[in-house]
């Protein structure tokens, strides 16, 4: 039986006295691109916090190549090969995009991890002495996401990485993201964009109120029905957030994670 990369099982956990996450279990095999949907303050968030090591679960375990790693802080469970991108523009902005992917590199190997980088996002390629904040802010994101290339971790936990970002950027990052999942990297993604995320996936969890309501193939996911159900807007609605104009036509983003 081959091992999950990464497994959270049973895992309760929250924010002081409140608890977000209940009893939940989420499996990523090697080379499997996982989805984690659900509605805004569903917990998709602190699940990928927890698994970080962002935030200590109050029951069940954490796993990392089936090594529990409750007690492992996050920069010990990078070091084991465990890569989280938050929401936002994880980038250093008064540094230049040469210095931001040096200090992602191993000691002595800055040239290697700028070429790594520029293979994956080429957009960057020109910019490297520009500042990371001169940037815009798709390209801003490319150079938050050249650490899943870089530092060759055996899973990338992906929080919301396309949030305002145009069409056409999220769909140069999504090609990457495939171009790293064929490497034989594990993903797990959580994703604004339902249908590009199922789109990519493999395996499909939805949170529903901090616990797992389904756990399965996307093959047997109906996506208008996981969009009325389980996000709880109307499918028309969810389909117009993928249009450049929605910000300002008002469209809420029901999917984006609170919690």
């Amino acid at each position: 039986m081959t091992v999950p990369v990464l497994e959270l099982a049973g895992v309760t956990a929250g924010y002081g006295t409140t608890t977000i996450l209940r009893d939940v279990s989420v499996k990523v095999e090697a080379g499997r691109v996982v989805a984690l949907l659900g509605a805004n303050g569903a917990g998709k968030t602190t699940t990928l916090r927890a698994a970080a090591g962002l935030l200590r679960v109050s029951s069940g375990e954490v796993r990392l190549g089936g090594t529990v790693v409750n007690r492992r802080q996050p920069s010990q469970r990078s070091a084991d090969g465990l890569c989280l991108i938050p929401e936002g523009r994880g980038v250093f902005p008064n540094l230049t995009v040469r210095e931001n992917l040096v200090l992602q590199a191993p000691k002595h190997d800055a040239a290697s991890t700028i070429g790594k980088a520029l293979d994956a996002f080429p957009a960057l390629d020109g910019r490297l002495s520009d500042r990371a904040g001169s940037l815009s802010g798709g390209q801003q994101q490319m150079l938050a996401l050249s650490r899943c290339f870089t530092t060759e971790p055996s899973v990338v936990l992906l929080d919301e990485v396309s949030m305002g970002l145009a069409p056409i950027v999220v769909g140069q990052i999504f090609d990457a993201l495939r171009r790293l999942a064929s490497t034989g990297v594990a993903l797990l993604l959580v994703e604004q964009y339902v249908g590009k995320a199922l789109e990519m996936a493999d395996d499909v969890y939805l949170l529903d109120r901090g616990e797992i309501s389904f756990s399965g193939s996307v093959d047997e996911v109906d996506e208008d029905e996981l969009v009325r159900r389980y996000l709880h807007v109307d499918p028309e609605a969810a389909e117009a957030l993928s249009a450049p104009e929605a910000d300002r036509a008002g469209v809420p983003d029901t999917t984006a994670a609170s919690y």
